[in-house]
């Protein structure tokens, strides 16, 4: 089973019959084991990165995923938008959560930093706990000592700002916090990251233990029900649920926890997560708001499927394109619920069916179903749409099949030749599903138009509705330079 593993989802036949016609067409094995290996990985470990405003978290996230992405100010609580990034150390792949944003809140500093920190451990594999070595152990790094204790996750300490000999005994000062050895770490200059990174992998599983409904036998699928705040996600649950079990509030946002309920439909019984409201920019929001949309983001993470509601009888907003960018990027099957649509007229419709043609082009791959959350219109149409999208995110088509596919095409409709010279797909493989994901192999660099076009094709060919499909391209660097045998 392990074999299966490291091949992502070929079969051993299948990936001795794949490695041997990358060595007749040049290509570096070691290569294309990692191609195969980085596209066909299941979900990814996750890392929390959590402490108290101003240690320098989005400092060290940014040491770690090696780019500049979280925003650094040098002012506490600016960490914006994205919390999600992966990284990559020692040829290990995880993800990183960067709680730096979650720091204004209306509790007040100590309650938001423990409110924060209990968020994030909740969701992570393991944690690094970041510690101001020159301040040192303040009442609110121990409160945040008993969530992690209780948690009983790995934590790694992270005893940051030692700019040099003399910092390290501030660093060790941290032992009295009882997380076993501090490591003492300059984010800023990037001092002992290393260290700090090998203790993280020790600490990390190399799968995360979160396994999806579907690895459970029997367990029941996770639905992520998301969109923005008075869209009507607790009306829908209600609804579903054929009873009041969430809040109702005319008020925009009153949901603020995402609450799991088992739910049956169809015969089949869902677990679905309802989700606060995702606001405007998230840098708009105060306190128990911005916990909201990055609940949002966690359920996302946890779910398989998002459900994305859109209010039909306002104009699609940015906003709503942004949720429906974050369950793309975070790899879901995608099912659009048009809410409110027993109140819309005929020209709202017009108008709404252009919109669609415009402005969801980047899904128009989702099953689309149009419902009323309040009057319960067309719900039984829920439940076949998340079924086939289910069903297109876990797709797989086998190597010889996709390659005479990919032949077809090439032979149809070649790459447009570029500086003379004319850029082929040699072969390809499915590496993995959930979301499906393929290893393209190319004699020259593929543009992005053309990977669009293969995208489109495979579609079609194969169907994949409902999921979002990741083409990740490796091109061979001379014909016929290593013929590896293993």
């Amino acid at each position: 089973m392990n074999d299966q593993h490291d091949h992502g989802a070929l079969g051993d036949a299948e990936y001795a019959e794949f490695m041997e016609l990358a060595a007749e067409e040049g290509f570096d094995l070691e290569d294309v084991e990692d191609a195969i290996e980085e596209a066909g990985h299941g979900p990814l470990p996750v890392l929390a990165v959590v402490g108290r405003p101003n240690v320098g978290k989005s400092t060290l996230v940014n040491r770690i995923i090696g780019r500049r992405e979280a925003v650094v100010e040098d002012k506490p609580g600016v960490t914006r938008d994205r919390v999600t990034y992966e990284a990559e150390w020692a040829g290990r792949r995880f993800k990183v959560v960067d709680t730096g944003g979650w720091e204004q809140d209306v509790l007040g500093i100590d309650a938001s930093v423990a409110a924060q920190a209990e968020y994030a451990i909740e969701t992570a594999d393991a944690v690094v706990f970041v510690v101001d070595s020159k301040v040192g152990a303040t009442d609110s790094d121990e409160a945040v000592v008993k969530l992690l204790r209780r948690a009983g996750k790995p934590v790694v300490l992270c005893a940051n700002k030692v700019d040099g000999q003399a910092g390290e005994a501030d660093a060790a000062m941290l032992w009295s916090l009882g997380l076993g050895m501090p490591y003492p770490v300059s984010s800023l200059h990037g001092r002992g990251t290393g260290d700090l990174l090998d203790a993280v992998l020790e600490a990390l599983p190399e799968a995360p233990a979160q396994s999806f409904g579907g690895g459970q036998i029997g367990g029941p699928r996770r639905i992520a029900l998301i969109g923005r705040p008075n869209v009507g996600k607790s009306s829908l649950l209600n609804k579903v649920a054929k009873e009041e079990r969430v809040v109702v509030n005319e008020l925009a946002g009153t949901t603020r926890d995402p609450v799991d309920e088992l739910i049956e439909l169809g015969g089949v019984t869902w677990k679905f997560v309802d989700t606060a409201g995702i606001r405007k920019r998230v840098h708009l929001q105060q306190g128990a708001d911005y916990y909201a949309s990055l609940r949002t983001a966690a359920a996302v993470e946890k779910a398989e499927v998002a459900v994305i509601l859109i209010d039909a009888s306002e104009n699609i907003s940015v906003q709503d394109q942004r949720i429906i960018t974050m369950a793309v990027e975070a790899g879901r099957a995608v099912v659009i619920a048009y809410n409110k649509w027993d109140e819309l007229d005929e020209e709202r419709r017009y108008y709404l069916e252009r919109e669609i043609e415009t402005e969801m082009q980047q899904v128009s791959w989702a099953p689309r179903v149009n419902v009323s959350a309040k009057t319960g219109r067309h719900m039984e149409k829920l439940v076949p749409a998340i079924e086939a999208a289910l069903a297109g995110w876990e797709t797989r088509v086998p190597t010889g099949r996709l390659n005479a596919f990919l032949g077809e095409i090439v032979a149809a409709h070649p790459h447009p030749i570029r500086g003379g010279k004319q850029p082929r797909i040699l072969f390809g493989t499915q590496a993995g599903s959930k979301p499906p994901r393929f290893v393209l192999f190319a004699s020259g660099f593929l543009e992005h138009g053309y990977r669009r076009f293969i995208e489109r094709r495979l579609r079609e060919e194969f169907g994949f509705e409902g999921t979002p499909i990741h083409i990740s391209v490796r091109v061979r660097e001379k014909r016929g330079a290593q013929h590896k045998k293993k």
